[in-house]
């Protein structure tokens, strides 16, 4: 008689996986969620790119610097990375202000720091160690905060997200503000506070709009009518709408879609490749892709809610809720929902800091849960 011990054997190497990613203090759900966003990624990215194969090289590299950062970042316990916060928050802001005065201009922003091996952007590190910082200054006070509390996150939230803001870089700084608020609000806050604060958030935009560049400006102006400057300022949403409308329920096909391969469409491998997709992939792949953020959000929120401290709570679940944030505004910026800000779509988006930025906030994740048993060491 013939024994088949196929099944047996498939035990033995899901249960070996499983204890090397225990081992490596990594959640396999969430690295399975992540890693299928990220092949769809480069796989459109081929496409948007012209079928660029440096652009998809550069793109994997970046990935896998990412991973690095996130592998890294699982291993830290907690414990040090509230100690590390205030350091990180303190040494970020420093960076953004030696970015405002000297920093690197390209494509008409003052963003980018060049220490002639490496161009980075410092934003990027806020979007980790704002919600670091508010995580920590709210660990050992009761919750919700009261009002002294929250005066002094309003000042820990805007500090960077103002000198982000000034390169100029909108997108990024509102990353970077709704980052730390997602803290505070998963912090308990009443219903009468929520209120003051949208209040006082519409008054703060008005006060805001006389600060904005004038593209800026334009920007919101045509996302209330992109037809009164079709080949200026609404360009860019005229040419998304009709790349995602023609691509209809199932797409044109994958490096077939005239909108971006005829190179009509504008950033289309950077901000607004969601367009692309709903080109090539149709209402269908836009839907899966989306689907998969969905799954990620989930696991990524599941990971946060099991963790036992404020602190661990708190910076899990603005991490795991950001990436929803980024999601929601690179798709409604494209579909003509929102306005056009510089957001890339997360992981699929050609991008460097970003992308590594990223997969170091999952890093972090992971370690807040695996270590979740050693509370208090």
């Amino acid at each position: 008689m013939i024994y088949d011990d196929s099944s047996s054997t498939t035990r033995r190497t899901l249960t070996a996986g499983a204890r090397i990613l225990s081992t490596l203090k990594l959640d396999g759900p969430l690295l399975i969620g992540l890693g299928l966003i990220a092949l769809f990624g480069q796989v459109v990215l081929y496409s948007a790119s012209g079928q660029d194969w440096g652009s998809v090289l550069r793109g994997v590299a970046r990935i896998a610097l990412g991973t690095v950062a996130m592998l890294a970042l699982a291993q830290v316990k907690p414990s040090l990375l509230r100690r590390l916060a205030p350091w990180l928050f303190a040494f970020g802001v420093l960076l953004l202000i030696i970015v405002d005065a000297i920093g690197y201009v390209g494509k008409g922003a003052q963003r980018w720091l060049d220490l002639g091996f490496i161009r980075f952007q410092p934003s990027e590190i806020m979007k980790l160690a704002t919600p670091m910082m508010c995580a920590w200054f709210l660990h050992d006070r009761p919750l919700p905060p009261d009002t002294k509390t929250l005066l002094v996150l309003a000042a820990l939230i805007m500090v960077p997200a103002g000198l982000t803001i000034i390169q100029p870089d909108l997108g990024t700084g509102l990353l970077i503000l709704s980052a730390g608020v997602l803290v505070v609000l998963l912090a308990g806050l009443s219903v009468r506070i929520i209120g003051a604060m949208a209040v006082a958030a519409v008054g703060a935009a008005w006060i805001g709009w006389s600060f904005l560049h004038e593209y800026q400006q334009k920007r919101v102006l045509m996302f209330l009518d992109p037809q009164a400057d079709p080949l200026g300022a609404g360009y860019h949403s005229i040419q998304a709408g009709i790349a995602i409308g023609s691509g209809g329920v199932f797409g044109k096909g994958w490096m077939k879609g005239s909108q971006g391969q005829l190179e009509f469409l504008p950033e289309r491998s950077t901000d607004f490749i969601f367009a692309v997709i709903g080109e090539e992939f149709g209402l269908v792949g836009a839907i899966v892709l989306l689907l998969l953020y969905l799954f990620v959000v989930a696991r990524a929120l599941y990971l946060s809610v099991q963790t036992q401290d404020t602190f661990s709570r708190l910076l899990g679940g603005s991490f795991a809720i950001t990436i929803f944030v980024y999601v929601f505004i690179n798709a409604g910026m494209v579909s003509g929902l929102l306005p056009v800000v510089g957001v890339p779509l997360p992981l699929v988006s050609y991008g460097g800091t970003s992308m590594v930025t990223l997969l170091a906030s999952f890093g972090i994740l992971m370690s807040l849960y695996s270590h979740r048993k050693l509370v208090g060491y």
